[in-house]
């Protein structure tokens, strides 16, 4: 995790990543009793749904950003363990049964890397779960910044299928299935697009800049988008721990 989020803001936008959440939900093959980990959790939005579906899950949920486990906290109580970590460093949990994740793992560049660390943590035949940006996500936004900076978007990895089944089977996980699905995101409101650039899309660049030019350079790229779309393209993985 390059930067620090802004998890208030962040957690008040109007995110398709709700939506994400439940398909990842509608997904696992959980029977009520199992131990869960929540690879990137965020704000614990998709925690307290599994929660809400499933009670008795004990649950753990990771995240790099001081700010997300914090409104986690505050959103789950004692309902879940939270825990400051990085997914690329061995995490400091007991093994777990399954592994959910909801638009994380794009910003972790070395998914070879990932997907052996999180098998480490994870007791075999347990499953894994995601959604995460994939290949040919922000187009748009890339030929933005390409016009303001020079260059596309910087900091993240928006893997393909080919190479995503690799890296999971490198990292000691049974492919059931991986793949691709467009799911674009339009905000005509230049204040609300710009409020979501800034929060969600382009916080590594500000973070790197003095407050008083992130509002200039959203708006620059902002303007220079040809339309006013997140051109989302999720990668969804269902694996099984070997």
């Amino acid at each position: 995790m390059p930067f620090e989020w802004n998890a208030e803001t962040y957690d008040a936008l109007p995110l398709p990543h709700v939506a994400w959440g439940q398909r990842v939900l509608d997904r696992m093959r959980l029977t009520g009793t199992e131990r869960v980990l929540d690879a990137g959790c965020g704000t614990g939005r998709d925690a307290a749904a599994l929660l809400e579906r499933l009670p008795e899950i004990d649950l753990v949920g990771v995240d790099a950003s001081s700010q997300m486990i914090d409104a986690a906290r505050e959103r789950l109580g004692s309902r879940a363990t939270l825990i400051v970590a990085d997914l690329t460093q061995p995490l400091p949990i007991e093994p777990v049964d399954a592994v959910m994740s909801v638009a994380a793992f794009h910003w972790i560049t070395d998914h070879d890397l990932l997907f052996r660390n999180l098998a480490a943590s994870v007791r075999p035949g347990g499953r894994l779960t995601s959604d995460c940006g994939g290949q040919g996500q922000v187009a748009i936004l890339d030929q933005a910044l390409v016009t303001v900076t020079g260059k596309p978007k910087q900091y993240i990895r928006f893997a393909g299928i080919d190479d995503t089944e690799a890296a999971l089977r490198a990292g000691g996980w049974q492919v059931e299935s991986v793949r691709l699905r467009p799911d674009p995101l339009r905000l005509e409101d230049p204040d609300l697009l710009e409020t979501y650039l800034a929060t969600v899309m382009l916080g590594a660049y500000l973070d790197k800049m003095p407050a008083e030019e992130h509002r200039p350079f959203v708006r620059a790229v902002r303007e220079a988008m040809p339309e006013p779309v997140i051109d989302y393209v999720r990668l969804e993985i269902d694996a099984i721990r070997t």
